[in-house]
């Protein structure tokens, strides 16, 4: 089965920790040239050098901040214009703050709506015609399992993942005449920075431990554990794949089995 990305260019944004970093790693060991792309600059160049430590591709990145959407958009387009088409691309943003929907204020869903589906949108647009010249491509959005069961206290997320999900479908019908995939990978418990801000709040509410808040999620899962962020990688990593050039608009959920639907 075919699963090298030599030859391609990736990429991933939100790339400095969590998921993004994991993909970006595991992308670049599997032969990928990839771009990171998120706001803080520093941790950009740290990432890019354990880029080079895995593999020698001319690996480059991004500066731009998803809350900023046309500068991220017009970032993006900055850099295909001196460097040519991105072949894999991985929208990845670190999702909205946690409450009941019914508590949150109009500002909060504009602000989660322009941060995940604008920002992806113009991100991706800028990626499409270099990918349809190239040929193909693939687009995978991270979002959440939300998208098939909503989750306790997200309710911002939980409308705006939705949106994502959707908005991905839509394209993935567009697009697949041109050799392009959608797919979108849906992480559940992971852990990343904002598992543990998550948990955090939960055990302030009802007065256990951040421990005992962890411990909790994952006894929600049927494996019993949370998942790594390199587990989710390799979710993403084989969607980018040749060996899945006939998979186009799913819903991958990568959570141990939590999500109680199909």
């Amino acid at each position: 089965m075919n699963i090298s990305l030599k030859g391609k260019t990736a990429l991933v944004a939100g790339s400095t920790s969590g998921i993004g970093h994991a993909t970006a790693l595991e992308m670049a060991g599997l032969g990928a040239r990839v771009i990171l792309m998120a706001r803080n600059e520093e941790k950009l160049k740290a990432v890019s050098k354990e880029l080079s430590r895995v593999s020698d591709e001319n690996h480059a990145y991004i500066v731009a901040d998803f809350s900023q959407e046309e500068e991220a958009g017009r970032a993006v387009i900055s850099f295909l214009e001196k460097d040519g088409p991105i072949h894999i691309l991985v929208n990845n943003t670190g999702g909205p703050p946690g409450g009941p929907a019914s508590e949150a204020g109009a500002d909060a869903y504009l602000a989660a709506f322009r941060m995940h589906l604008l920002c992806n949108h113009l991100i991706t647009t800028a990626c499409i015609p270099g990918m349809k010249a190239s040929g193909g491509g693939r687009i995978i959005n991270v979002i959440s399992t939300s998208v098939k069961q909503p989750l306790p206290n997200l309710g911002v997320s939980n409308t705006i993942r939705g949106a994502v999900a959707n908005w991905a479908k839509t394209l993935s019908n567009e697009l697949g005449p041109h050799g392009i995939t959608v797919n979108n990978v849906l992480p559940g418990a992971t852990q990343t920075g904002r598992l543990e801000s998550i948990a955090s709040t939960k055990a302030e509410k009802t007065g256990t431990t951040k421990e005992e808040a962890l411990a909790a999620m994952a006894a929600a899962v049927p494996l019993k554990r949370i998942g790594k962020p390199s587990e989710i990688a390799a979710g993403i990593c084989f969607l980018a794949s040749p060996a899945a050039a006939y998979i186009n608009g799913i819903n991958l959920p990568v959570d141990g089995g939590r999500t109680s639907s199909l």
